[in-house]
């Protein structure tokens, strides 16, 4: 019976221990960093970029700005309610003459009662307003533009997400050389400290090897640290936590990118918007100074109190009006005059500053233009160098191995290997660049 239940004891510790197993590696597959697409980033800082989600709220903020404006044309409402008690009454002078007395005489007389009350709606709607029209246009030029700051937002993140993908790239493929490296450099070292134990080989050769792979190590050290700094900065971007664990793409895709289609850049779109807003502005300036039409009406009644005996009452009387009033502004001391000149100015400016940014935007088109061409032919070549290079270095090993070369002649092919893999990683992503 003891037998037993040991037994029945131990099929359950052996069932606990691998539900733990289970759920260990469970727990580390979790865990193990996710493979993202350039694209995958790219839309994932589309939505969870900070900077994108408050040009986001800026453009729904213009968007209410001109609704704001709009509402200005809608009649308004007014509800008015006053009460007032005079402790003193108004005095009032009246000739004697008006009632039969001597002329030149006047007598001081009290008007009205104690308590007056008034209560009215008030109705008000603009039938035309110069400055009001102007702002209308002004806003949705504004909203023009917010929309655009945000485009140009969305091609910064684009931007930025995608330089900060191919450098990872890039770091993470010279890491992977650099582990080929430390490889065949193990290799190297291990048959050399053969030949060494035979006679065949010097000490200072063991030596050089041993060098050349401590500072392999090294180099692969400091990458990997700034390959983890890239990454966290591409969290940043696309709006992820750091604690979160991704990786990108291995594989540095190369292909030939077709040529685009000249149009005006984001940038240029502004300048132009910028001088439209500046020129609207100074149109709503100039409209101010016609007169305004709006048309006005009120009902509503006033009451009339006394609480003293033996004359006690609380009246009220009906009130009503409609009619159409115009204002013009005929002297405010020059201040519109000043206003629209200052805005002339901004809008001269305005104007240098869109062909300037013209200008600026063609010479760094024909220079991207001109990088593309000439990297695409450089990475052609460094691939050819490249291949030619991993020849040269796996002869040279093998006549190492035959007695043929010496450890000077295989340590130069190495690094002419090396040096020739990174730079072709390097005309790849300048290439990407220049196409971005």
């Amino acid at each position: 019976m003891d037998k037993k239940i040991f037994l029945y004891k131990l099929v359950n510790v052996h069932k606990q221990g691998w539900l733990v197993l289970i759920m260990v590696l469970s727990s580390i597959s979790s865990m193990q960093a996710q493979t993202w697409t350039l694209q995958q980033c790219i839309d994932t800082a589309l939505v969870y970029n900070k900077n994108l989600q408050i040009s986001s709220n800026n453009y729904q903020i213009s968007e209410e700005k001109a609704k704001e404006v709009k509402a200005h044309l809608i009649p308004k409402l007014d509800v008015n309610g006053e009460y007032k008690y005079y402790a003193e009454l108004p005095y009032q002078i009246m000739p004697l003459s008006a009632f039969g007395g001597p002329e030149g005489q006047f007598q001081r007389i009290q008007f009205g009662v104690p308590h007056n009350i008034s209560a009215n709606v008030q109705l008000s709607m603009p039938i035309y307003n110069g400055e009001l029209l102007g702002n209308m246009a002004t806003t949705k030029i504004a909203t023009e533009m917010s929309n655009l700051k945000h485009k140009k937002t969305e091609e910064q993140v684009f931007f930025d997400v995608s330089n900060l993908y191919y450098n990872a790239q890039i770091l993470q493929n010279q890491i992977s050389f650099i582990d080929s490296n430390i490889n065949n450099s193990t290799v190297l070292l291990h048959n050399m400290k053969l030949l060494q134990s035979q006679l065949m080989a010097k000490g200072t050769d063991v030596s050089k090897i041993d060098l050349q792979l401590q500072q392999l190590q090294t180099q692969r050290e400091l990458i990997q640290s700034k390959m983890e700094q890239v990454v966290n900065s591409l969290k940043i971007v696309m709006g992820l936590p750091l604690e979160s664990v991704i990786e990108v793409e291995k594989q540095i895709v190369f292909e030939t990118k077709p040529a685009y289609d000249n149009s005006n850049s984001i940038d240029v779109q502004l300048a132009e918007t910028q001088s439209h807003l500046l020129q609207s502005q100074l149109t709503a300036i100039k409209r101010s100074r016609l007169p305004s039409i709006a048309l006005v009406g009120m009902y509503g009644a006033t009451g009339f109190g006394y609480t003293e005996s033996p004359n006690q009452f609380l009246d009220f009387y009906p009130i009503a009006f409609g009619g159409i009033r115009l204002q013009y502004p005929l002297f405010n001391g020059m201040a519109t005059q000043r206003k629209i000149s200052q805005k002339q100015f901004e809008l001269n400016n305005s104007k240098l500053q869109e062909s300037l940014i013209k200008d600026q935007t063609a010479l760094q088109t024909e220079n991207a233009k001109t990088q593309k061409a000439i990297m695409q032919q450089t990475v052609q070549n460094t691939q050819q160098q490249v291949h030619l290079a991993e020849e040269i270095y796996n002869q040279t090993i093998l006549q190492n191995k035959q007695g043929t070369a010496n450890l000077t002649e295989v340590l130069m092919a190495d690094n002419a290997l090396r040096e020739l893999q990174q730079q072709y990683l390097s005309m790849v992503v300048e290439y990407l660049k220049a196409d971005l």
